[in-house]
């Protein structure tokens, strides 16, 4: 089945959708983009996407391309054309293409920015073998630029960093700078020990997580200890469990980081417990 996607007002075959070679996302990763999952053929936690797209925008000076009200009509509309029930919904919004290359920004009065949308369909989304069997990570320099708090389209290091994880046979890595996590490649990141829960504070080294906001609120709601702190790689070797959060994988168990296993080396029961909680709750939320 060929896809339908979006691109600057049109839905269109994916084989017919076109992008200008002088678009300021293919040659200065001048973009951002959200990604929202679709469960039960609603989306999951569109208000919160809606809101970071519109924040990442302003910190870049880039305009909007569409209201928050078409950016859900779109969102709806794709996920019917493509009988999407389990997958993610991709969003990209660069500044354009005024049909050659400069540093200096484009005027925005006569150049419009570009958006462009596509469906994945992930069929067993919620289901995720993964989140049973538990991640195992590294950790890895963190030589991202110093505005992780705005989602760009700047994902060369983190894919990087996803492949040196595979060439050392685990799943992902979390990224140090200056003797601290950050967060993972594509998610925060959190380590819970004597029923603590600790992860890295907000600021402009990590990414507003919109699963992250949600689960730590959920976790509050459940009477967890959350302390928002910068912690070492060598405090959460020592964790009794560990996990990560993200919008397509919500919450994942960690059983191992840097060859060290956490506690028995399976998902602990902190982590499989707000794994069930968001899911239920934000399957009661979607929209």
């Amino acid at each position: 089945m060929t896809r339908t996607v979006y691109v600057n007002g049109e839905y269109l075959p994916e084989t017919e959708a076109t992008v200008s070679i002088f678009d300021r996302g293919f040659l200065m990763a001048d973009g951002v983009y959200e990604v929202t999952s679709v469960l039960d053929g609603k989306l999951i936690d569109f208000e919160g996407h809606a809101v970071r797209l519109e924040r990442s925008l302003n910190e870049l000076d880039m305009p909007a391309a569409c209201s928050k009200d078409e950016l859900l009509e779109i969102h709806r509309e794709l996920v019917a054309r493509n009988e999407i029930v389990e997958g993610l919904v991709y969003l990209q919004i660069t500044r354009g293409s005024d049909g050659d290359r400069d540093f200096v920004f484009p005027d925005p009065e006569t150049t419009k920015p570009t958006i462009v949308l596509f469906t994945q369909n992930k069929p067993g989304l919620a289901d995720n073998p993964a989140a049973k069997k538990g991640a195992k990570i590294i950790s890895i320099e963190d030589i991202r630029w110093g505005r992780r708090d705005i989602k760009t389209v700047q994902l060369l290091y983190p894919s990087m960093g996803k492949m040196m994880a595979k060439k050392a046979g685990a799943d992902d890595a979390w990224l140090i700078e200056d003797g601290y996590v950050t967060e993972g490649t594509s998610n925060n990141a959190y380590y819970v020990k004597n029923g603590k829960i600790v992860t890295r504070p907000l600021s402009n080294d990590i990414l507003h997580g919109i699963t992250r906001k949600a689960v730590l609120r959920m976790a509050a709601e459940a009477q967890m200890v959350v302390e928002e702190r910068l912690f070492t790689i060598d405090e959460a070797k020592e964790a009794d469990e560990a996990f990560t959060t993200s919008a397509s994988a919500f919450v994942m168990p960690v059983v191992e980081i840097d060859g060290v296993a956490l506690g028995d080396g399976t998902p602990g029961p902190i982590a499989k417990s707000l794994r069930e909680i968001y899911l239920e709750e934000s399957l009661k939320a979607a929209i």
